[in-house]
Parts: structure tokens; sequence; C-alpha cells
């Protein structure tokens, strides 16, 4: 790192299942490493069902949560699987916050790989609460990637600008759009549609999914040509870059917007932040002090009726420390990264393909 109090750049990837976001990862990782000298990002996985993933991951939420026990033991069907395994990590996110920040002078990166179906992360408890405890303590980046083939349809294309422009004022973190697959599908047309929105109508009415039998236009039809202009105010102010997973093309202008992000998040987003906090922190003193101004006047009205009720509001402090220390628990989130410590054993030099058994059909 440049300096020793600059902090790394967390960047969670978010997309729509298919859209590459584990090849994606893999590949930034892979240019990071390639830097001389060598810059290896800190890598989080946060899908509980994924067979296997083309990186090795300094924390994995399949070794503290077991995805296919916990539909087992909850009957419930993949989603509810995953959205479980989810919330169960994230009761111990502390512990992943602690170890990242132990690793914070280390490393320029940080990146997280969130589940494919996109809704689990981003419309989930769980999924904010991980996003505004990652934001609070290192400056955060959402890069949303695009499967740029499938968007060559104009309604594809204005569906994945419509989630993106609803996950960009949900979080209201600095945004990339990264348009992946470009050495399959060049991007170009994307940013045409997003540079000027007659080419977007244009482009809609030629589309022959957008026109009836007759040739006139649908209610989907016309629906588009409407949100086009809506979000052509959104399309001013959105970064967007266009990547190749799988040859690389594009990742150094993807960090390299990535660093202007880390501007913008100190600008715009802290100050927010701490906005947030001085107006939440005021709110609950209010509350706290009206709270204990009610408590205060009920203990007076039940000493005014019970003299000897004074004597029965006693506490045992020494009590109280001990269940704190009792609470502690035992640290159950493992950092691949660290060397392994008494009671603990990960044999790395394993496969860690989990098989799967799917039913034949009948």
């Amino acid at each position: 790192m440049s300096s020793s109090s600059k902090k790394p750049v967390c960047i969670i990837a978010i997309g729509m299942a298919g859209s590459g976001k584990s090849t994606f990862v893999h590949r930034l990782s892979a240019h990071l490493l390639s830097k001389s000298p060598p810059a290896p990002p800190y890598l989080l996985n946060l899908d509980p069902a994924v067979a296997n993933v083309p990186y090795d991951p300094n924390i994995d939420i399949r070794d503290t949560v077991d995805y296919h026990e916990v539909m087992k033991q909850y009957n419930l069907g993949p989603n509810g699987g995953i959205l479980t395994s989810l919330n169960l990590f994230t009761t111990k996110f502390d512990q992943v916050l602690d170890l990242v920040e132990k690793r914070a002078e280390t490393v320029d990166y940080v990146i997280i790989d969130t589940p494919g179906q996109i809704e689990i992360f981003t419309w989930s408890a769980s999924g904010a609460i991980i996003t505004d405890a990652v934001a609070s303590a290192l400056p955060t980046v959402v890069a949303y990637i695009v499967d740029t083939p499938r968007s060559v349809a104009p309604a594809t294309f204005m569906s994945n600008m419509l989630y993106a422009c609803s996950i960009l004022y949900k979080t209201k973190l600095p945004f990339i759009v990264v348009f992946n697959k470009i050495d399959v599908e060049p991007h170009a047309f994307a940013l045409d549609w997003m540079r000027d929105f007659e080419v977007f109508q244009e482009s809609l009415a030629s589309h022959q999914s957008t026109t009836d039998d007759e040739g006139a236009p649908t209610y989907m039809n016309s629906l588009m040509n409407s949100m086009s202009l809506v979000l052509d105010e959104f399309y001013k102010h959105l970064k967007s870059v266009g990547v190749s997973s799988v040859t690389g093309d594009g990742i150094s202008e993807f960090l390299g917007v990535v660093e202007a992000s880390r501007e913008e998040y100190e600008k715009d987003y802290l100050p927010e932040l701490a906005r947030v906090r001085a107006q939440r922190e005021a709110t609950l003193q209010k509350r706290k002090e009206e709270s204990t101004a009610r408590m205060l006047a009920d203990l007076n009205v039940d000493r005014a009726r019970d003299p000897n009720f004074a004597a029965q509001d006693r506490w045992n402090p020494d009590g109280e420390e001990q269940e704190e220390e009792d609470d502690g628990g035992e640290l159950n989130i493992i950092d691949r990264s660290e060397d392994p410590w008494p009671g603990q054993y990960i044999d790395l030099t394993q496969p860690r393909a989990r098989e799967t058994t799917w039913p034949r059909p009948a």
C-alpha cells in the first residue's frame, strides 16, 4: 500500500445469476497477483450453495455454515437455504470484520463475492447488515456485473439498469456497472443506449419483441420508452466499464474507476454516514432518557406504596461480569490465510468439490 494509513478498498460484486461474478472475481484476483510486486487481494465467498469457486477465498461461508444441513434442519428449499445460511453467517460477521481489519495494512483490495441469486443479498436483512458493516469500516464500492450478450435485447438491458438504479439508491455507495463478457459481445451498444435515449428508442422500435403481430407498439414498448427517459439523468452520473473475465481486457480500467470511487466514498458517503450516525445516536439518547424517566416515575410510585420495595431493587455486579465473560463464545470464522490453531484441521491439499446427487426423473 502507498501509506500505512490508507485503508484497502472493498469491492462487493453483485449481479444476476450467470452474469459471471465468480469468474470476474477470479480474473481480478489473478490480475492483482500478476503485478510486480504481487498485490494479492483478500477474498470472501458468501455463496453457501456453490460447488466450486475458481479462486481460493481467504474466508468462505461454506467453512462456517453447511448449506445442505441448513436445508435439512429447517425444511427449506434451495433459495430459503441460501438465505438462512447467509443469516446465520451474518450473526458472526463481527468476527469477519476483525479478521479483515487485521490484514488491512497488508492488502489493497477486499473483494466480496455474493450469492448467485441477487435478491437474496440485495433485498435481505443480512445483505444490508453486511453491506453497512463493511462500508462503515472500509471504503466500499459496489460492482454491478452485467451479462453483456444477454443485454442486447432492450427489455433485458432495461431490467438490468432498473435493478442497478434500485441497488444504487438502496446502498448509497459508489457504484460501477461492469459489462462482463465483452469478448463475446462488445458493450459499445450499451454505452450508446446510455448516452442517447433516442438511439435506445430506435433499437427498441426495431426489436421484434416490442411489437405485436400487426407491427404496432406493445405496452412493454411504451413502458420502456418512458423508462429510458426517466433513467437518462441516472446514466449521466453512472460509472461503467467493459471487461472480459476470460481474457482480462478492461480490468486495469476497472481498477482505475475503483480508485476514483474511493474519493467519492470519502467525499460523499463518509459525511452522510457521520450525519446518519449522529442522528441515530440523538434519537436513541432521547428514547433512553424518556424510558429512564418513565422507569423512575414508576419506581417512585412503587416505593411510595411499599417502602420495603427499595431493599429488593439490587443486582449482583460480579454475576453480571461473569455472564459477559461466558457470552464470548469460540471463534468459528476461519481465515485460511492464517496458521492453523490447536483444535483446527483444514486439509487444503484436498479438492473442495462437494458431491451433489441430483434426483433422476421418474
